[in-house]
């Protein structure tokens, strides 16, 4: 695995982030708040599962102690959280241009929010980090669909390589 494809990777994801969170800005609060089934219980809810992830998996990359999960209790407002995500995309992008390769066999231990600890290379945590976001992203759509919102742009990673050729 080298550097610069998971640097690609990270770049991607920002870049995913970016236009997702340009959605949820455009919505209503009704829409933010609107009960949907799913797997979490509203866009609110995924939105916020999305953004404690990616800055939960920062936070065990540069080992912060007792790290907190957003989605135990996050009471904020949508633009709370929505900078929130905004910084934790800025920490991935810091981090992964900083993190060197020799590194990437280095255990990342992680608390999961039942409190059971493992750990696992790194060079495994970021792909499952980019993964789950775009799982979920696609979550956000389809909610969003059904809360009445179609204004959406591509985010595939295709879309976002051709883009890159241009």
């Amino acid at each position: 695995m080298h550097t610069s494809y998971l640097k690609e990777l990270a770049a991607y994801s920002i870049w995913a982030d970016n236009r997702a969170i340009a959605w949820l800005r455009e919505i209503s609060d009704a829409q933010w708040n609107q009960e949907i089934t799913s797997s979490f219980s509203s866009i609110r809810q995924t939105a916020i599962h999305i953004a404690s992830a990616q800055k939960i998996w920062v936070d065990f990359w540069n080992k912060v102690p007792d790290p907190v999960y957003l989605s135990v209790g996050f009471n904020g407002t949508r633009e709370e959280l929505l900078t929130i995500w905004e910084q934790a995309s800025a920490d991935l992008k810091t981090f992964i241009d900083a993190y060197p390769e020799e590194n990437y066999l280095d255990p990342v231990r992680v608390k999961k929010p039942n409190g059971e600890i493992i750990q696992m290379e790194f060079r495994y945590t970021l792909p499952h980090m980019i993964n789950h976001a775009t799982y979920h992203r696609g979550q956000l759509v389809t909610l969003l669909r059904q809360a009445g919102f179609a204004q959406f742009v591509n985010t595939d990673l295709f879309t976002y390589y051709a883009l890159q050729q241009k």
